[in-house]
């Protein structure tokens, strides 16, 4: 059985869902809408079964624990997604958030509320931190312990300031997925059908 391709993002509210269904369309993806909720009220099981049933690839698939400390629902989701054997993880977009307790996650490469891409973190406006490599957040907790090819982070999906708003096309939304895509061979596979 072909593994399906999808792309994980660590946030799954309102905004994320309306940022996520209009970039996967854009893409030619599918985004999973059900799997948006703060926090995430479906299984990882329940998750892999609507993204088998995806017509095409990569799904989208949104993930969020709604600041729970430790792993939450939505980290034992992703958890369960990330390493079914049926899945082909693309990348992750970490999400960063303002936590009550701080979890936090090694990332590969960061995009700023500019389109900037940098090495430092960033926090949930967009803007870039002093530390390198790490973004802070409530549903990237479980991200380190998993072997995924590529974690994007970013700051609040569909916010920073309004520059990541749906009316305004999604940009920093839109290039964090780009840059998976790009990474990961995807258009490449496509193109070579």
């Amino acid at each position: 059985m072909k593994k399906r391709q999808v792309i994980l993002i660590t946030d799954g509210d309102e905004y994320a869902r309306k940022n996520i269904e209009y970039i996967a369309k854009k893409v030619g993806g599918r985004c999973i809408s059900k799997s948006y909720g703060n926090p995430t009220t479906l299984t990882g099981k329940e998750i892999v079964g609507m993204i088998l049933e995806a017509p095409y690839d990569p799904v989208f698939v949104m993930f969020d624990d709604s600041g729970f400390v430790g792993e939450g629902a939505g980290e034992q989701a992703l958890k369960y997604v990330a390493t079914n054997k049926q899945m082909d993880v693309l990348g992750v977009i970490a999400v960063a958030s303002r936590t009550h307790q701080s979890e936090w996650s090694k990332v590969d490469v960061t995009i700023d509320r500019f389109g900037e891409l940098t090495h430092y973190g960033v926090d949930k406006s967009g803007i870039q931190e002093l530390e390198v490599g790490r973004i802070n957040g409530d549903t990237v907790y479980c991200l380190d312990e998993l072997d995924v090819p590529l974690v994007v982070g970013i700051g609040d999906i569909g916010k920073m300031a309004r520059m990541d708003d749906v009316k305004a096309g999604c940009p920093i939304t839109e290039q964090a997925v780009q840059l998976i895509l790009e990474r990961s061979g995807f258009r490449e596979q496509q193109s070579g059908k």
